[in-house]
């Protein structure tokens, strides 16, 4: 029975330290929101919005960093990448991806008559 009373006190420590981190969570919530305000701000949590060219060159800059983290030599320029537009492949491109395609779906094909 002793140790079920020591246990209960603990327990109760535990309890009474939630509470007061609680508190304390809603003080600072409280602050943060009023700090937010000082600069015009609804709340300390706005989103940004992007333009679309916006997007597209931090994703080009990207691309090129990745680029330069693999190693690759050739990175292509931001603004270049920016003017290329929709890529179109060629028509011998096409057929090259239309065939692998064929011969990808006749082996699914083959092993499922198998089974």
């Amino acid at each position: 029975m002793a140790n079920l009373k020591g246990l209960e006190s603990i327990v109760a420590q535990l309890r009474e330290q939630r509470t007061n981190f609680v508190n304390q969570l809603r003080h600072v919530d409280a602050a943060l929101a009023v700090l937010g305000k000082l600069d015009g701000e609804r709340s300390y949590t706005k989103r940004r919005h992007l333009s679309a060219s916006a997007r597209k060159r931090i994703a080009a800059a990207q691309r090129a960093r990745w680029a330069k983290v693999k190693g690759q030599h050739k990175v292509v320029a931001i603004a270049q990448s920016l003017k290329t537009g929709k890529r179109i492949l060629s028509a011998s491109a096409r057929r090259k991806i239309a065939a692998a395609q064929r011969a990808r779906w006749a082996k699914f094909r083959q092993k499922s008559k198998a089974a």
